[in-house]
């Protein structure tokens, strides 16, 4: 230990630039993979730039900020940083999809006690992989190693993504209206919410390790919690500008009451649980943990990653064009005067 005359460095107090910069260094082939034309700065640059002419007519720019909540600590206990990072991307696009936004760019901040050059250069390259997938630059952000801020193992990832929509093609549950037609798109697993309840169950009451069996499952418990956010821009692209899609909600945390509502401009949705196709993860979940079916519905998405409100005409054609698209839907029920969500079934 050094005594208190000695010359103390940066790395003495726990900060190594180094690392930092060898963990973007592993990740500039990935992250230049996501530019295109309109990106007019390189890595490295304080401030990412972004040409936005000729947007639109009317072009509105839609921004939204998220993180992935407590499954980031499955990845930091694991060390699969990947598809995390892929998570961030979709529930950030998903977030200014609802809105009627095609996403445009990407930055990410990643934040942890002890930087990990492997750990955070995959944790970027699955930021990238996502964004590249979905057209959107990946355009800049920060990597900050903060001892005393976030304790030894503790790792967070956080992003902001912009994206434009055009003034007169704006979901914002103005068009909604009684009668209108909720159509369901199923998730893949917990997406990034309820993970504080599901690891405690996971480690409490199933009191399994994350590389052991997931009960009726064919993989660990690590691989069945840190699935990937699914991706429904490209499904959803050729109707967001359809006069008869009037709504859209994100089911994030809160799950269907807590966010359904949010979309529908005051009014309110009566629909049914049992449509859903049943998910074999909530279902283990329920049953060690005990959670009511309420509960569960509020803390997880329980299957249902978007919800459509459509014309009550054309919910069948919306539904079939999406099916046709690889998409498999469920109706789930309309929408009613009354606030808040009606479960009928």
């Amino acid at each position: 230990m050094a005594d208190e005359t000695s010359s103390l460095s940066y790395r003495d107090a726990g900060v190594d630039i180094d690392a930092a910069e060898e963990a973007i260094e592993r990740a500039k082939g990935a992250i230049r993979s996501t530019f295109g034309p309109r990106v007019l700065a390189d890595v490295g640059a304080f401030g990412g730039l972004f040409d936005a002419s000729n947007l639109g007519e009317e072009p509105v720019l839609v921004a939204t900020a998220d993180g992935v909540g407590t499954k980031v600590r499955i990845a930091a206990e694991t060390g699969r940083f990947s598809t995390v990072g892929a998570c961030l991307v979709n529930h950030c696009i998903y977030d200014a999809l609802v809105q009627g936004a095609r996403p445009l760019f990407f930055l990410d901040y990643i934040g942890t006690g002890k930087l990990d050059p492997e750990a955070v250069s995959q944790a970027i390259e699955g930021v990238a992989v996502a964004c590249k997938k979905e057209g959107v630059a990946l355009l800049g952000g920060e990597t900050a190693e903060m001892p005393g801020v976030y304790p030894p193992g503790e790792f967070d990832l956080v992003g902001t993504l912009v994206g434009v929509v055009e003034k007169k093609h704006i979901l914002d549950g103005s068009r909604v209206k009684a009668g209108d037609r909720l159509i369901g798109l199923p998730s893949e697993g917990l997406h990034t919410n309820g993970y504080s309840l599901a690891r405690r169950i996971v480690t409490e009451r199933m009191g399994i390790g994350w590389s052991d069996p997931f009960p009726g499952a064919d993989q660990d418990a690590a691989s069945v919690l840190l699935k990937n956010h699914r991706c429904y821009l490209g499904v959803l692209q050729p109707i967001l500008e359809d006069p008869s899609l009037h709504a859209m909600a994100h089911i994030t945390g809160g799950g269907v009451a807590g966010n359904l509502p949010r979309s529908l401009g005051g009014k309110g949705a009566r629909g049914g649980r049992s449509v859903v196709p049943p998910q074999n993860v909530f279902e283990q979940l329920r049953a060690a943990g005990g959670v009511e079916l309420n509960e569960a519905w509020r803390a997880f998405n329980m299957g249902v990653g978007l919800i459509l409100a459509v014309e009550a005409e054309d919910a069948e054609r919306i539904a079939e064009s999406l099916q046709a698209a690889g998409e498999p839907v469920f109706l789930m029920g309309e929408v009613v005067e009354s606030t808040g969500v009606e479960w009928i079934s």
